[in-house]
């Protein structure tokens, strides 16, 4: 019996090579020394897997095709596929092929990056997770409101599926205010913005559907979208903070005709770019006219970092009626992620339609959570709470591109005004080869392709604006040892992760 479950073909894996980099023929690593052809391919492969790019127990080519697809020698691939033997990352058997594995020992390739455990905090500096602690003193007082408010709901059965009644007002209350009319039925309360993605996603994008998505886009609902079974259509983001190419949109939409499509619009992630108000109306025009629907994530909206940026008009504004936009927006990115409260705006029958389908999800929202947002929403506490949140931000951001600036002079970034993530060209060097000996120096990073389809951006990582002073200071420091290892084509295997005060 085979040992592999699934497969990867020889022009597959070649094109996943080729986008760390190609150089006359053999796969090297970006920015590092000219090592041996057979070295590189192994190194290749084996990044490809650290990344989950390419599975664990996934059949590889035999030696002879892949080697045709690369224009390599036969010798060449044998050689690298006994040096993956020899390390453990590749097993093989007479008649059944070879397949890839982990070393003992070794954790299985994530394809996102989770939240570091509390008693890891003294030692690795988590620049993966883009989500900060709570504003208090306001999470406490909206959790004290949302307890007086709980006794009438206790004597219900608990399950809302479209939000408790107040929530949804509250909700269309603001729209409206941002000059959007909003019914509380065109409103659905989620677990969280990604229950609101999956729920519109479930409806609207079967399987086998194709979705454009920005490239990059948000890594989570990418990956979210891959395991429904999405055909993901990339669109290229303009240059620098510039938002949208809205040619290259306008040419996706007419040309693969997708069901759906999702952008961020305000301080997208990863670039922090923000689409001005032209972008917007043309890319809900065109939309439109494809009979596409265009999925808007504002979950960054509230987290303007400088005095002189004005926000433009929500997506939502050039299609009032939600029939060709659907909006998602949480509190979790401007208030806490532990508040895992989310919503959807959009024409009631959509609204009625997700509604129907939660039965076979989750049901509904938690109770003592929604009070807990409808109480912000409804005194100065969500206000006050983002003045707070927009603070530490700008603080942050400051501090950590200050640190970039000093310790990593060569790599490229254009400074968002608003938003929580970084986007920075690692000067040549492979995103992937910098986040995996940052790892073992003590500091987290998700690399480019994790915001990318199919391996694009290698060359990148995303940095958060999570941490300041020493932290930030130190974070840089880390990072730069990381860049100088892959420059020079050394490890960080012996490296003992330091630690810090926090």
């Amino acid at each position: 019996m085979s040992q592999w479950t699934s497969s990867v073909g020889a022009p597959q894996l070649a094109r996943l090579l080729g986008s760390q980099h190609s150089r006359g023929g053999t796969v090297t690593p970006l920015g590092g020394r000219r090592a041996p052809a057979y070295r590189s391919l192994a190194d290749g492969i084996r990044l490809l897997v650290f990344e989950g790019r390419v599975p664990v127990a996934a059949r590889l080519p035999a030696e002879r095709e892949l080697a045709a697809a690369l224009s390599v020698s036969r010798t060449t691939v044998a050689a690298a596929y006994e040096a993956l033997r020899g390390e453990g990352f590749l097993e093989s058997r007479r008649g059944a092929g070879s397949w890839t594995a982990v070393p003992a020992g070794n954790p299985l390739p994530t394809r996102g990056l989770d939240p570091l455990p509390p008693e890891a905090a003294g030692s690795v500096i988590d620049l993966g997770c883009a989500a900060l602690t709570a504003p208090e003193p306001w999470l406490t007082r909206a959790f004290q409101g949302a307890l007086g408010e709980l006794p009438p709901y206790a004597h219900t059965h608990g399950d809302y599926p479209a939000g408790l009644p107040a929530l949804r007002q509250a909700l269309a209350d603001r729209y409206t205010a941002r000059g959007i009319p909003t019914m509380p039925e065109q409103i659905m309360v989620t677990t969280g913005a990604m229950g609101a993605v999956a729920a519109i996603c479930k409806l609207l994008a079967g399987r086998g559907e194709r979705v454009a998505v920005e490239s990059p886009s948000y890594a989570n609902v990418l990956q979210l979208m891959r395991e429904a079974g999405a055909r993901l259509v990339p669109v290229a983001m303009a240059d620098g903070l510039a938002g949208w190419d809205l040619a290259a949109w306008r040419q996706v939409l007419r040309d693969a005709a997708p069901r759906m499509a999702y952008v961020i619009a305000d301080f997208h992630n990863p670039t922090g770019a923000l689409a001005p108000e032209e972008q917007r109306r043309e890319l809900v025009e065109a939309a439109r006219a494809a009979g596409t629907v265009l999925i808007a994530d504002e979950t960054m909206s509230d987290l303007v970092l400088d005095e002189d940026v004005e926000l433009p008009r929500p997506v939502c504004a050039f299609d009032p009626a939600g029939s060709s936009v659907i909006t998602v927006g949480s509190a979790s990115k401007s208030f806490w992620a532990g508040l895992r409260i989310g919503w959807v705006r959009a024409a009631p029958d959509i609204v009625r339609s997700l509604v129907a389908a939660r039965a076979w999800a989750d049901l509904a929202t938690p109770v003592l959570d929604q009070l807990a947002v409808t109480w912000l929403l409804n005194t100065e506490g969500w206000e006050e709470s983002i003045a707070i949140r927009r603070s530490t931000t700008r603080e942050n951001r400051d501090a950590l591109v200050a640190a970039l600036r000093r310790h990593l002079p060569d790599w490229e970034y254009t400074v968002p005004h608003g938003g929580l993530t970084l986007w920075a060209r690692t000067g040549g060097l492979s995103g992937s080869r910098i986040a995996e000996a940052g790892e073992r120096l003590g500091v987290r990073v998700p690399s480019g392709p994790r915001f990318g389809v199919d391996g694009a951006f290698e060359g990148y990582v995303r940095l958060p604006f999570t941490v300041n002073g020493a932290v930030a200071e130190e974070a840089a420091t880390r990072l730069a040892e990381a860049a100088h290892l892959v420059a020079s084509g050394a490890t960080a295997a012996a490296e003992t992760p330091r630690t810090y005060v926090a």
